[in-house]
């Protein structure tokens, strides 16, 4: 079946937002199986939204839209929808209800216009709102199926796993599944060119490529009759991602970080952890400590962003600056040992660099990072060069610093082997 999506409001068209609802709505329709061959952003206008949606209920199964579905005068997308697919507006007591006690929960007073988001339109399949106040609804047409839900992605979130997957996933008789295959350490044009025979010899199931800023992930998708066959057709396919990328694969898991992966590779070795930060400012300790659980562990962090504060705070010598520089494979060593000591860590990281936008030179241009590893007196230092505006830059020596923890932590306790990858 094809799936086309629809996004709705001006606010996206300006730039002033990034449309995280199309990538999320995407990628869970392709693990449900579906065909996107388009997507559409489009403003708050009622003409041109018709036009819009027209076109896709001529082309496409099922329409997504997301956003449009406010209290406000600008907020047309369900009155555009119904007027397309031919329905009058009626007010939803059931929903009108719910907007009542979601105020009355709040000691608040709903005002006029809110009243609007129970008008829906008639014979919908209504969606509850279980993070707000605007319900979602499903117009099914001779044409097309056209599902409308709101534009926040805390509300469209939980509303798409509660309500949207169940109803696509019973609109056919097979059962789809998926499994994804996360891989860290290996760049995504070496991924793509050590499965391009599955890729192109690929039938049931298929496997497809999603570039993760210093991950990538490979998702496994089997059609069947039912979950049972459509599991076992996955299965050879994914011992055989395992066999060829190894100890790059850091977990199977659909709901498992790169981050979680290495707190609980920590937690089951007992040891500690501490950061030592320049230019990423306390990214690598944020993520870290987004991981339940994280405080057994986790010791302390430092941001030593001067040379100063690397010298009085983690013991890097005079020299070793004067010589080689802040950032330099030298610097991040000392710098690794020196929180390791100071906070009594069995695992230590550090991570020195050039973020931009200034800053670079042609020795050490804008990219150039160094990382090292510090396992029980144990040092790994690595060199990366990464592309893009400083906060890609940064983003990108975060996963690099979990990708080389986890090695350095597997390397330590099981003796296993890693192939070179790429940074």
């Amino acid at each position: 079946m094809k799936v086309e999506l629809i996004c709705v409001g001006t606010e996206l068209l300006l730039g002033s937002i990034v449309n995280t609802n199309a990538a999320y709505l995407a990628e869970k329709c392709a693990g449900l199986g579906l065909t996107c061959h388009f997507q559409t952003v489009v403003g708050d206008n009622e003409d041109r939204l018709a036009m819009v949606l027209q076109t896709a209920m001529g082309r496409s199964d099922i329409v997504i839209l997301s956003g449009g579905l406010g209290p406000t005068e600008d907020d047309l997308t369900k009155e555009t929808a119904a007027k397309v697919c031919g329905r009058t507006l009626v007010m939803h007591e059931e929903s009108r209800e719910r907007i009542r006690l979601f105020f009355a929960d709040r000691g608040m007073e709903p005002t006029e216009n809110n009243w609007k988001q129970a008008m829906l339109p008639e014979g919908a399949v209504v969606l509850e709102n279980h993070n707000g106040t605007a319900p979602g609804m499903i117009l099914e047409t001779e044409q097309a199926k056209v599902i409308l839900l709101p534009g926040p992605p805390g509300e469209l979130t939980l509303m798409f796993e509660e309500s949207v997957v169940p109803y696509l996933a019973a609109l056919t008789s097979q059962v789809i599944c998926s499994q994804t295959v996360k891989i860290c350490g290996v760049g995504e044009s070496k991924a793509e060119m050590m499965v391009k025979d599955l890729i192109d010899g690929q039938t049931n199931p298929t496997i497809a490529t999603y570039a993760k800023t210093g991950e990538v992930h490979i998702r496994v998708t089997a059609n069947a009759q039912d979950r049972k066959t459509a599991l076992k057709l996955i299965k050879p396919m994914v011992k055989e991602l395992k066999t060829r990328f190894g100890n790059h694969i850091y977990t199977t898991d659909e709901e498992t970080t790169l981050e979680k992966s290495v707190v609980d590779l920590a937690m089951a070795n007992k040891l500690t952890i501490t950061c030592a930060e320049s230019c990423t400012g306390g990214m690598l300790s944020a993520r870290l400590i987004n991981v339940a659980g994280i405080s057994d562990i986790y010791k302390s962090g430092v941001i030593t962003y001067s040379n100063k504060a690397k010298r009085r705070l983690l013991g890097v010598k005079k020299s070793t600056l004067q010589k080689h520089g802040a950032v330099s494979e030298k610097t991040a060593e000392e710098m690794a040992k020196g929180a390791a000591v100071m906070f009594k860590a069995d695992v230590a990281v550090a991570i020195t660099g050039i973020a931009g936008p200034d800053g670079g030179t042609e020795a050490k241009p804008v990219g150039l990072v160094y990382i090292a590893c510090h396992v029980k007196g144990k040092v790994t230092v690595r060199e990366y060069r990464f592309s893009g505006n400083r906060t890609k830059v940064r983003e990108s020596a975060v996963s690099a610093a979990l990708s080389l923890m986890r090695e350095c932590i597997l390397v330590y306790y099981s003796k296993v082997t890693f192939g070179k990858g790429e940074s």
